[in-house]
Parts: C-alpha cells; sequence; structure tokens
C-alpha cells in the first residue's frame, strides 16, 4: 500500500511539532457517501501534502488504503492523515460512515479533540449522520459541519444547511450557522467561491487556489445583510462579553476581531457549530475549512483527558498534556502488515514518545472478548507519522499528537503506554456491543491452525469483534457489528490463507421433563471372571424455570450400598449433560434414588453410574421430554417513525412488547422479551427496517418452552448432525 501512496506523490517530510498548542486533532465524521475520504484528499493535495488528491473509484486514495475499503469501495476503517497549515499540525482522522464500523468512529473520538461533521449538499442529513453526532454530543465533542459537493448540479446549500439546523441545532437554530455563503458565476450555475459574512470579503476561485480575495460587490450587499445578522446574533449570544448584545443592539459596529475571538472561544467550547461549504474537484472552501480547522478547534491543551489509575486499579492524578509530564499514551488502532507486522496507531495524552525505550504495555478490562489482560514491558524502536497506509519515521512525539509503533508483542487496541517504572492504566472508552453472529468452519485441519492464528490478530485489532468457541455447539462463533462488518472480517481471513466458509447459527437450547416418570437402570455384564452388575430404579419430578438439578435418595434396607448412590448421581447428571432427545443438556429436574440392587462381587463405580444413566434414559422414554429456548431481554431503541414497523416484527418473532417509553428528542425505547432463535440475524433487519437508526441490546433473561412444531424440527436437525 505505501507503493500505492508513492504512486501518487507524497511530498516533503512529516511534521513533527514541539508544543500541544500547535495541535489539532480532527475526526471527519458523517454517513458513508458523504464525502469525507474525498475531502482529505482535497485537504492534503492544497497543503502540498501530496502532488495531486487520489480518487475512491481508482483506489488511489490515501486514506483507504485497506484492500477491503478498496474492495467496498468506502472507508472499513480509521486513518490518520496529517498536514501542515499556518505552523499548526493537524491530524485528520478519516472514520468510516457506515454503522457496521462505529467502533472505528468511537477509536477517532477518543484520538481527537474536535470533529468535523461533512454533510453532502445532495444527500443531506440522514438518521445515521443524527445518531453520529448524539455520539459526539456524549462525550462533548466541539464540532463544525463541512457541507461538500455545493457545485453538484442537484446541491441545495440552502436547504442543506436548514436541515442540519433543524437536527444539530436547538430550538432557536442560532448555534449551527454557516460562515460563508456560496458565490456563482454570472449564469448561476456554477460555484466559483464563497462571500465571508464576517470578513465581508470574496474568496474568488475562478482562477483556481489559492483564492483571489477582493471587497464584495454592491449586489452582494442585499444576499449578506440577514445571514450576516444572523450569525452575529449567534455569535454574541454564545459571547462571554455580556455587553456585547447591547453594544449590538444599540448600533455600534462591532470590530471583526472581537467577533472572530468569541466565535473561536464558542466552538472551542463546545456551543456552536460553524458551516462551512467546500468543493472538492475546485477546492473551493478549502482556505476558509483550514482557518476553522487550525484557529476555531481546540487543540489538546484545551481537551480534558481521560482519567488513569495505576495497573492496580488504584488511584492517580489527572493528567496533563505536559511534553515534560510522565509517558501516558494509548493504542486507538491495531493493524496487522504483511511486512512490518503490527502496527499501532497512538494517541500520547501525556509525556513525550521516543524512539529507543522501553515502555510498559497494559491491556485490562477487555477478557469477556477474547482479550485476557495484559501487561508487559517493550522496547519502542521506531516511532513513524502514518500517512494512511504510509509510515514516515520521526525523531519524537509529543503529548498532544498522534502518531504510530511497529512490532510491538503485545499491544492491541485500547492499551495503555506509559513509563514502565511508573506504570498506568486509562479508562477505556466505551465499545459498542457485536450482535450479529456468523458461524464459521474451517475446510480442512491446515486451515484450523491458520484460521486459528489469523482470528488472534484480527481480535487483537478490533474490539468491537467477539470471539466465542461454543462447546455446547460446536462452532466459532465471529460477533460482529453487521453484515458488512462480518465481510471485512471474513475477506481478512481468506487473505491470510484461510479456506474457510459458514454455516448457520446454531442456538444452544436444553431439555427438561414436563411430568414426572420413573426409570429402571439395569446394567449387568458377564463374560468370565469379573463382571458388572447394577440396578437402580429413579424417579424424576420436574422443578421451577432455573431451579436447577437436585438429588434424593430413599433407598432403605441397603438396597445399593451407600458407596454406590453417588455413583448413580455421576451417571445421571453425565446423561443429563449428554441430553435426551435432542442432545441438549437436561436442567431443572429432581431424581430420587429410590432402589435397586448389588453384587458383592461385580458391582463397582463404572456399574452403578452406567445404570443411573440408562434409568434416566428410560424415564425419559416413559415420560414427557421437551426443548427449552433462550429468551432475551431486548432493548430496542429507534425514531418515533418507526415505532409500529419495529413493535409488528417483535410480534413476527413470537416476542412480547413488555412497553415502550419516550427517549431523548423523537426517539422511543421499546423493551420486549424474544426467543434467542428469532434474534440471530436481528442487527441487519432492524437496521434495515429502520434506515440505519435503530440500536438495540440484549441479555439473557430465561429459558422457556419451545412450541411443539418448532421443538419437532430442532430434534431432526439435531439427529441429522
Amino acid at each position: 500500500m505505501a507503493q500505492k501512496t508513492q504512486e501518487k506523490g507524497v511530498t516533503g517530510t512529516a511534521p513533527v511539532v514541539d508544543a500541544p498548542s500547535n495541535v489539532r486533532n480532527v475526526v471527519l465524521v458523517g454517513h458513508s457517501g458523504a464525502g469525507k475520504t474525498t475531502l482529505v484528499e482535497t485537504l492534503l493535495a492544497s497543503t502540498g501534502v501530496i502532488s495531486r488528491a487520489g480518487s475512491i473509484p481508482d483506489g488511489t486514495t490515501t486514506c483507504d488504503h485497506d484492500p477491503a475499503a478498496v474492495k467496498q469501495q468506502r472507508s472499513v476503517s480509521l486513518a490518520c492523515a496529517p498536514l501542515e497549515h499556518d505552523g499548526v499540525k493537524i491530524n485528520l482522522l478519516d472514520s468510516p460512515g457506515y454503522a457496521d464500523f462505529v467502533g472505528e468512529l468511537r477509536a477517532g473520538l477518543r484520538a481527537a479533540d474536535a470533529a468535523l461533521f461533512v454533510v453532502s449538499a445532495v444527500d443531506g442529513v440522514d438518521a445515521t449522520t443524527v445518531a453520529l453526532w448524539e455520539e459526539c454530543a456524549a462525550v462533548g465533542m466541539p464540532r463544525a459541519v463541512a457541507i461538500t459537493r455545493i457545485d453538484h448540479p442537484r446541491a441545495d446549500y440552502d436547504e442543506t444547511v436548514a436541515q442540519c439546523q433543524r437536527v444539530f441545532g436547538d430550538s432557536s437554530s442560532s448555534s449551527v450557522l454557516p460562515l460563508y455563503l456560496p458565490l456563482h458565476n454570472d449564469a448561476g450555475d456554477t460555484v466559483v467561491g464563497t462571500v465571508g459574512l464576517l470578513t465581508q470579503r470574496v474568496f474568488d476561485y475562478s482562477d483556481g487556489y489559492p483564492p483571489q480575495v477582493r471587497d464584495t460587490d454592491p449586489e452582494h450587499a442585499a444576499a449578506m445583510e440577514e445571514a450576516r445578522n444572523t450569525l452575529i446574533e449567534g455569535i454574541i449570544a454564545e459571547s462571554e462579553d455580556e455587553t456585547l448584545m447591547d453594544r449590538y443592539l444599540s448600533g455600534e459596529q462591532l470590530d471583526e476581531q472581537t467577533l472572530i475571538d468569541d466565535l473561536e472561544t464558542a466552538v472551542t467550547g463546545g456551543s456552536f457549530y460553524p458551516v462551512i461549504g467546500v468543493c472538492g474537484d475546485t477546492q473551493v472552501g478549502v482556505d476558509a475549512l483550514l482557518e476553522v480547522l487550525t484557529r476555531g478547534f481546540p487543540s489538546p491543551l484545551e481537551h480534558a483527558l481521560p482519567a488513569v489509575t495505576g495497573v492496580d486499579g488504584s488511584p492517580r492524578d489527572l493528567l496533563t498534556c505536559d511534553p515534560n509530564g510522565p509517558l501516558v499514551a494509548e493504542v486507538v488502532k491495531t493493524t496487522i502488515d504483511s511486512y512490518v507486522g503490527r502496527v499501532s496507531l497512538v494517541r500520547v495524552f501525556s509525556g513525550t514518545l521516543r524512539p529507543d525505550t522501553i515502555a510498559h504495555v497494559s491491556g485490562h478490562g477487555m477478557a469477556e472478548r477474547g482479550h485476557p489482560d495484559h501487561d508487559a514491558d517493550e522496547r519502542v524502536a521506531h516511532i513513524y507519522s502514518p500517512l494512511g497506509g504510509e509510515l514516515r519515521e520521526v525523531p519524537y512525539c509529543i503529548a498532544g499528537d498522534i502518531c504510530a509503533i511497529t512490532k510491538s508483542g503485545s499491544a492491541e487496541t485500547g492499551d495503555t503506554i506509559s513509563v514502565k517504572d511508573n506504570p498506568l492504566l486509562m479508562a477505556p472508552w466505551e465499545m459498542p456491543e457485536p450482535l450479529l453472529p456468523v458461524a464459521i468452519v474451517a475446510k480442512t485441519r491446515s486451515d484450523e491452525d491458520a484460521m486459528a492464528k489469523n482470528l488472534g490478530r484480527l481480535v487483537a485489532g478490533d474490539p468491537t469483534m467477539r470471539l466465542e468457541r461454543n462447546a455446547e455447539t460446536r462452532q466459532t462463533v465471529l460477533w460482529c457489528m453487521g453484515e458488512s462488518h462480518a465481510d471485512v472480517v471474513l475477506d481478512r481471513l481468506r487473505a491470510g490463507g484461510v479456506e474457510l466458509s459458514t454455516e448457520p447459527v446454531r442456538v444452544a437450547l436444553r431439555e427438561t421433563f414436563t411430568s414426572a416418570a420413573k426409570g429402571h437402570g439395569r446394567h449387568v455384564k458377564q463374560s468370565g471372571g469379573h463382571g458388572q452388575y447394577a440396578v437402580c430404579d429413579i424417579e424424576v419430578e420436574p422443578l421451577p424455570c432455573s431451579a436447577g438439578f437436585e438429588y434424593a435418595v430413599r433407598v432403605v434396607g441397603g438396597a445399593v450400598p451407600h458407596q454406590y448412590i453417588p455413583s448413580v448421581e455421576k451417571g445421571v447428571r453425565a446423561q443429563m449433560e449428554r441430553g435426551m432427545t435432542a442432545g441438549y443438556p437436561v436442567v431443572d429436574i429432581k431424581v430420587t434414588l429410590f432402589d435397586g440392587k448389588a453384587h458383592s462381587v461385580d458391582s463397582s463405580d463404572a456399574a452403578f453410574q452406567m445404570a443411573g444413566s440408562l434409568a434416566l434414559r428410560d424415564a425419559a422414554e416413559k415420560g414427557q421430554v421437551a426443548l427449552l429456548e433462550p429468551v432475551d431481554e431486548v432493548t430496542v431503541r429507534v425514531p418515533d417513525t418507526y415505532v409500529g414497523a419495529v413493535m409488528g416484527d417483535m410480534s413476527s418473532r413470537r416476542g412480547r412488547v413488555l412497553g415502550t417509553e419516550p427517549d431523548n428528542g423523537e426517539r422511543t425505547v421499546i423493551r420486549a422479551e424474544v426467543p434467542a432463535v428469532e434474534l440471530t440475524r436481528y442487527a441487519v433487519e432492524l437496521r434495515s427496517m429502520s434506515s440505519g437508526a435503530g440500536t438495540f441490546s440484549r441479555s439473557f433473561a430465561r429459558y422457556e418452552p419451545m412450541p411443539p412444531h418448532l421443538a419437532e424440527q430442532m430434534s431432526k436437525e439435531a439427529a441429522e448432525r
């Protein structure tokens, strides 16, 4: 992939900064197809990082260097692309817009200090973008909006701004306002520049980039007067100077620099969200966007840092973004490169990361997703500045900056890197729960070994994927975020030389007795010499749900010697694990041993275990055995417009709706109980019926009897296996 970047023409060396005040970490957020990756290419080309912008259809963009991204024609992983403008280093973090890869977005939010929302002037704001805005609002991230494709024939800039105000802003819409207006040519069919509402200057791109700057023409005055007044009032409303509004209302002409300073303060504080129109092909608006990124967005010094503890959980003081402080950094992304091995994208929060040093790597709290707790001292040999898939070596990385390290033996996504003598642990960011199971099967034994090795690498780099080896169903299950995520994971496994296929996911069921029954177990074998002799009689009774297993003894007269009474229980338990009619474990029964026979020579522990097993099987033939299925408690969060469709779908899945309640905004939370066998593909189907805006969580509630016709079908499938 580095070769592809070189063909595109990377120019100059990687920018290196000495002060956190000269760094801006910005994550680009927006739905798939909004133009984030194209905008990054435009910014890189405009600032001279690359000689020409790459193309998504050609697979030559800087950030979409992953083969899966080239194949799907959209970003599938987080990528970093640094540039320099006016002495400030801007680390652009291009995040995927598709909902399957929200884990990459959250990693980007962790590494960034501000978010640039990218909205297409053609497609507008969709439900996914609104959900992503809420993700950023939840962590208090300063935000701005870049409206792309403003030169497209179907573009509607004014309507897109109005839509952003409706869904992103408050009730007055005064917090989401444009800083510039598009400037069209005389024919009115092409955007040739912008008009600055605060500067009252025209930025004309007719002759290319950079633009020609001049005073506004008289015909522009009427068009910009209302928008300028609205912008000024919006800035004043967020100003910390309480006298500013009175001065404005009295007719005083406020100083341009005063307004700009207040605007920057409001953006940094996360209470005002400027809108800038840009065009990737003609570079219209790029200079304005760069000004917002460097002057409006906060530096790492102005952004609160995550809490830290000792490796043992002991409390520690809050961090400060000080290059001279103790080293604390975090791995926000891990990839496996076929040439250099493991590559870790690292955000340094405190101290300075230098090459040829020994650092402590800690990872805790992700054991349930296949990431065991680990601590190790490792040597950091080299430090790189990542540019998409290319690594450019740098001498150091200070607090607030982002870099990459390679060949770490244990570093995984979410791990903390700190000084060896004082290891620390950062509070982890919230990872989304993968809810789409995919069962995979290796074709040969050699593929099984290769699959195990490659799965370990994938799990290390992708905390949104959970690996489950289900002993009951004897399946290897990958829990993914959705179909696209699953496709990427499977493609990466196959690229690692693994021949595999998928199969339907099986749900671990249970069996139980629904009526009392007696069973007789007789195990007698005599073939010369020492034989086997054991007879036992048991009574099986059903117990309430989740009651477990009870074993009672009602033997009189020593019919079963006391040393063999536990042997019968062992045999019963072993048969319960193997199942009765469909091969699923038996639960919630009481077994009472009430009679039996023994032989003074031929009876043994093994013989009575076999008799106990036979007795339970005999009871199952005489009584009634039912299949139990797991029922999950499901919480669905959807926009109000989809509530009816979701509740109807719940009914079709044999679900019981427990209730609904309003959520923040125009959303509703639906709580229901649904059999787990009906939820195998619910992650995909909910996204389809809610246009990508619905989310859900699930947790095990209990086991319940399965309807007879489904139980019969499951028993047949189990017999065929």
